[in-house]
């Protein structure tokens, strides 16, 4: 199921909207809407070999652990998303350090567009916003992920230990 399934008329002016091929288009109002993924950012935290992980205390896939991260508000750069979300889920100020990689998530109904950096921070970590428990993990113990492309990230971050 894709975002747009179900649209009708447009949201703006209530015209019915015209199928396009790959988006609709307003007659009404000539607004165009596309099913984009949505952009999030994610970080991964690393002290004496292990990752940092927070377990998701809120649906999609509430229990499972995840990356600190989360979408970007509609015109924020994704350094300042990513020192935004790292922020308000582990009270850690960080710094992206290295662009890791981008994949396409699958979230609730939708996609994410996910941009993974390598990051650098002090302090203590602390769970708030919508994390329950933070943990650290190193390359052998890492748990299911709350997301595919996850499990790829973290594959990729093992491997760099594997190799040093």
């Amino acid at each position: 199921m894709g975002v747009l399934d179900g649209w009708r008329v447009c949201p703006r002016c209530a015209e019915t909207l015209a199928w396009a091929g790959d988006h609709f288009e307003c007659p009404g109002c000539d607004s165009w809407y596309w099913a984009t993924a949505l952009p999030g950012v994610q970080g991964i935290l690393e002290r004496d070999g292990r990752v940092l992980l927070g377990r998701r205390a809120h649906d999609p896939r509430k229990g499972y652990w995840d990356l600190p991260g989360g979408l970007l508000n509609e015109t924020e750069p994704p350094e300042e998303g990513l020192r935004r979300e790292f922020l308000e889920e582990t009270g850690i100020p960080v710094e992206p350090v290295e662009l890791m990689r981008i994949d396409i998530e699958p979230y609730a109904h939708r996609h994410v567009f996910s941009v993974t950096y390598l990051v650098r921070g002090d302090g203590e970590p602390v769970a708030a916003d919508d994390v329950e428990e933070l943990r650290w993990f190193a390359p052998g113990e890492l748990p299911e992920m709350a997301f595919p492309g996850q499990n790829l990230v973290l594959r990729a971050w093992a491997a760099r230990h594997e190799d040093a």
